[in-house]
């Protein structure tokens, strides 16, 4: 027997007066005077079945029907009487007739209905019930689209879809692994690949000349509303291409994929920003261009200026003095600034300086702030003019070293384009490049690499590279949009030499570098091609795509921000006798 000719949301007008056979869960229900109204939903949508009591097995089925009961119903599709349409529903002009009903699983009473009143942790203790809602299944389905249109593209253009190893050996640079004992070799341990880079190099020198993999990854860090300690990677590579080449066609990528998911036209090309472009003008390696506000800097005007706070910044080559101009914002009350405050001084500034223009052609008399005193009408003029601050606005200040003066006003830029009502509607994506190769860990004192060790830095020799590593840009570029970096790349390191040289440089001696890398050390020995790829993020691409706040939002069963399951209660404690097997003792 055919239980289903039809799914609910496919019912149209076009179909009236053919018998139709539909399954799903009961949405909603209502007695109108002796006709109870059912509404069927599955995951196309929504269909509305008609129980009269002349129908008695119908009818008396029907009266025992709750939320969320699993039914099966057959009837003739007939249009709504006039006036009963409902414009809502793609279905609201027909309804269905039931002349039969059928529970084929009933419902016990619900943690919550439709979501609602239901937080996050009750929502994915009952993923199963949260992913019922149209909403959710929207987004999954966004998802599902998503993924097909970037392997349809990959695939007309010659890329070859391979699997690489979900168990691997653990690697010194990047993120925690996950660990996994190995029980046939007692004391040694599998790590779960945080990205399969090695792989998809080892792949292009096999030749295999474009590849691409859906790959799951696993890094073991503190998360964040955009991270997970599971992941989904596109992960791509290609042989015999420079930056250009790489950054072009996915570039097309993005553009055909948002076309044809979403209906949206992308720039073309994107605009491209150096990161020190980046960081001058935004305080952020990844920033959002809807958002019109930009940092000025003003160290240059402060050098001289009696006010140390100011000065002493201004003069050191790791510090930064800059300012951020708010339009309109000068009538910012004093608690609202002294909140302004707190919120930077979270982050690691020691407070914020501020100053409010009513008529900046009047210099120091056209403005009003604690610090003028401290600044003379030279420095004053230099500012306002540096800025193009005008009647009307608020400007705010970061002075001391760069890297805390970044991230203060980079989160001051985002909260009030946000507060303010800034950010302009759309898709604002950039090619950020030319990072630092390396930056130096002061903790550790030793060199780190900015993106991953198999980075391509952008001199020819080993030489030149041990020799000012501090000034040594890197051949890689990110993709950003909206704020997010939804994916980063490189040419990577296709000869040996360089790549002992940037082990060296990392601190890993020869032995180590042989005992971790060897055997991709010697693989680079045989033919390897020059080569260069990317990896996007598409947890975080679908959740910008989806507008939601989270990627827990786009993910069928994600973590909690703890890192925990509240479906299946993982992680949990595994039995004595498993542990043996293993030789590990849970201390």
């Amino acid at each position: 027997m055919i239980m289903r000719s039809h799914y609910c949301g496919e019912l149209r007008a076009g179909l009236a007066g053919q018998t139709v056979k539909l399954c799903g869960w009961v949405n909603g229900l209502r007695d109108h005077g002796g006709v109870i109204f059912i509404d069927l939903r599955d995951r196309e949508g929504i269909a509305q079945l008609v129980c009269n009591p002349e129908q008695a097995g119908v009818f008396a089925v029907a009266e025992t029907v709750r939320a969320e009961y699993v039914l099966r119903a057959k009837g003739m599709l007939r249009v709504r009487p006039q006036g009963t349409a409902n414009p809502q529903l793609a279905t609201g002009e027909v309804e269905v007739v039931a002349d039969e009903l059928e529970i084929l699983s009933a419902a016990s009473d619900l943690p919550f209905h439709h979501g609602e009143g239901a937080g996050e942790e009750l929502r994915l203790k009952y993923r199963y019930l949260d992913l019922r809602r149209p909403e959710m299944l929207a987004r999954l389905r966004l998802r599902h689209r998503t993924l097909a249109a970037v392997r349809a593209f990959l695939n007309e253009r010659g890329f070859m879809d391979v699997e690489t190893p979900m168990l691997t050996r653990a690697t010194p640079e990047g993120a925690r692994d996950f660990l996994s004992p190995a029980r046939n070799r007692p004391g040694r341990f599998y790590a779960l690949p945080q990205s399969p880079q090695l792989f998809k190099q080892l792949l292009m020198m096999s030749g295999l000349d474009r590849y691409y993999q859906i790959a799951r990854c696993f890094r073991d860090e503190d998360l964040r509303a955009d991270r997970q300690p599971e992941f989904t990677q596109l992960d791509v590579e290609m042989s015999f291409v420079d930056e250009e080449e790489v950054t072009g066609l996915m570039e097309a990528l993005a553009r055909e994929v948002f076309a044809k998911v979403l209906g949206a036209q992308l720039p073309d090309p994107f605009p491209r920003m150096t990161y020190a472009q980046a960081m001058l003008r935004y305080a952020s390696d990844a920033p959002d261009l809807r958002n019109p506000l930009e940092l000025v800097e003003l160290s240059e005007a402060l050098r001289e200026a009696q006010f140390k706070v100011f000065s002493a910044p201004a003069r050191d080559p790791g510090c930064r003095v800059a300012a951020l101009r708010i339009p309109g914002a000068a009538d910012m009350s004093r608690r609202e600034l002294d909140q302004l405050t707190e919120f930077v001084q979270a982050m690691g500034a020691r407070g914020m300086a501020w100053i409010k223009a009513a008529d900046p052609s009047r210099g120091r008399d056209g403005m009003r702030s604690p610090i003028l005193k401290f600044l003379a009408d030279g420095e004053i003029s230099s500012v306002a003019e540096r800025t193009g601050v005008a009647a009307g606005d608020l400007l705010l200040f970061g002075a001391g070293p760069a890297a805390i003066v970044n991230r203060a006003l980079a989160a001051l830029r985002d909260r009030l384009g946000r507060e303010r009502n800034l950010i302009a509607p759309g898709w604002a994506p950039l090619w950020v490049t030319d990072f630092p190769a390396f930056e130096f860990d002061e903790n550790e004192k030793r060199w780190k690499a900015l993106h991953h060790p198999f980075t391509a830095p952008g001199v020819a020799a080993p030489r030149e590279l041990l020799a000012r590593p501090g000034a040594t840009l890197s051949r890689a570029y990110d993709m950003v949009l909206n704020g997010h970096e939804i994916g980063g790349g490189s040419i990577r390191i296709h000869q040996r030499e360089m790549q002992s040289a940037v082990f060296e440089l990392l601190g890993l001696s020869a032995a180590e570098a042989e005992e971790k890398f060897g055997f991709f050390l010697r693989a680079l020995e045989f033919g390897a091609p020059p080569h260069g790829g990317i990896a996007f993020g598409l947890d975080r691409w679908v959740m910008l795509m989806a507008e939601a706040e989270s990627i827990r939002e786009v993910i069928a069963f994600p973590k909690t921000q703890s890192g925990a399951c509240p479906l299946t209660e993982a992680p949990a404690a595994v039995n004595a006798r498993q542990l043996r097997e293993l030789g590990i003792r849970a201390i």
